[in-house]
């Protein structure tokens, strides 16, 4: 799939991602299993890479390399460890909300420390009352003076414990137009993140839970106006989170071929490798079959992304066929794998319990169907990807100078790229790197 929708400097960054999961990532991956807790510190060092920016703009510091970049940056975790991917989408899916709706104010001040690392943004919107349901919600937001005064709670919400900005769907009146969004920093007052919850996968990863009593926050801290709330929402899970999540359940199918294939060319069975035997092949044969249509619709949708063209159909259809197809390699694998599947000390399991916690998030198959049947009938709604076609549309002169393309070999990278300084000189860090200049760097730059 390479071949079709990425160039060299896609398949550059790939190598880089791939050598930086194998490197950083893989070595932990035995401690997060056993701990179920956050891994802060990983967190961190893989966001300081820059690839929360992926389709951040170049002039607020971001890659300005676009969804394909994205959508491959979070496989190539994903293969590696799925927590670690779901990482990296979650905040990427936070970076919508303000590349979407955000005032000029809003993304000079917050986007760069976004893509250099310095800050995890969130987009909270689920309820325990409403779920998947926004409008349901009760969470509610008051003005009084120059502020907001937020209370409620908020579930389900990726990257809950290493945030730093959240991105808040609340209601500030009734209806469809009584949705508002804010963007509340980890340290205000009145915000608090509730106790982590063991899960089932995704360990390293944190999506908990949100309290906000009495939060005040400033009005200027409204993402667009009053009434955008549910705007913010649709347009963050359409455009960002359905792909997002594909990436993710492509990454653990890649994931569980690697897996099996290496398990059926090493086992031994009548004295011949697995592989050897005809229902095995078989097997093996659906799992790349599958494999194969997953990665075309995956890439072809965030394709579609760049270029401005219509595709909330496209994003809907491969979150369905990746998710899906991800389930049943990964229940294939297990079949093969037998017994052996059943012991921690493979990864096949794992990564069938990390592909179910996938599916809920950005809408659950049948929603994907149920929005495709409506599509089929002629009475879609949304078309955010029409929309929003300007802010989602990769411009040439956001991508890198082809003298930008290093000739080193894949996975070599140039020089360090510049740290994001004050105009004071110093070298800031949250909340300080807020008002620092944004900082132009290559795809290629080595990661710091």
């Amino acid at each position: 799939m390479h071949r079709y929708f990425t160039d060299q400097r896609h398949e550059a960054l790939r190598h880089r991602v791939r050598d930086f999961a194998e490197s950083e990532v893989r070595p932990r991956i035995a401690e997060m299993e056993a701990n179920r807790s956050v891994c802060h510190d990983l967190s961190r060092l893989i966001a300081r890479q820059g690839w929360i920016g992926a389709t951040v703009h170049r002039a607020y510091g971001g890659m300005g390399a676009g969804h394909v970049a994205k959508t491959l940056i979070i496989e190539e975790l994903s293969r590696v460890s799925a927590a670690m991917g779901a990482m990296v989408q979650a905040s990427q899916l936070g970076v919508a909300k303000i590349v979407h709706f955000g005032s000029e104010e809003q993304k000079k001040t917050w986007l760069p420390a976004i893509a250099s690392g310095d800050c995890l943004p969130t987009i909270a919107v689920t309820e325990p009352e409403s779920g998947g349901h926004v409008l349901g919600m009760s969470s509610t937001a008051v003005r009084d003076g120059d502020d907001y005064v937020l209370n409620g709670r908020k579930i389900y919400v990726g990257n809950s414990h290493v945030g730093d900005l959240h991105g808040v769907v609340v209601r500030t009146g009734e209806g469809s137009k009584g949705l508002s969004a804010f963007l509340v920093e980890s340290d205000t007052p009145g915000f608090r993140v509730g106790e982590q919850q063991p899960a089932m996968g995704l360990h390293g990863f944190s999506f908990g839970e949100l309290f906000f009593d009495n939060c005040r926050v400033p009005a200027a801290n409204l993402l667009g106006r009053e009434g955008d709330g549910l705007s913010v929402a649709y347009s963050s899970s359409v455009l960002y989170g359905r792909p997002n999540l594909t990436a993710v359940s492509l990454g653990i199918h890649q994931a569980v071929l690697d897996e099996t294939t290496k398990f059926c060319t090493e086992r031994q069975r009548y004295g011949k490798p697995l592989a050897d035997l005809g229902n095995i092949k078989l097997k093996l044969g659906r799992i790349q079959s599958r494999l194969l249509l997953a990665r075309l619709s995956a890439y072809h949708a965030v394709h579609l992304l760049d270029q401005g063209l219509p595709c909330d159909a496209e994003l809907m259809n491969a979150k369905l066929v990746n998710v899906e197809s991800a389930l049943e390699s990964a229940r294939d694998a297990m079949d093969i794998h037998a017994a052996c599947g059943l012991f921690t000390d493979r990864p096949v399991e794992r990564f069938l319990r990390d592909a179910h916690h996938i599916f809920a998030p950005a809408g659950t198959s049948d929603i994907q169907l149920l929005r495709l049947g409506e599509l089929a009938l002629g009475r879609a709604q949304g078309d955010w990807s029409s929309r929003l076609a300007d802010l989602l549309r990769l411009e040439p002169s956001e991508w890198p100078e082809e003298d930008e393309v290093p000739d080193e070999a894949p996975g070599m990278a140039p020089a360090d790229p510049p740290v994001t300084v004050r105009t004071d000189g110093t070298t800031p860090t949250v909340p300080g790197q807020r008002t620092g200049p944004a900082h132009r760097h290559s795809w290629f730059a080595r990661p710091r």
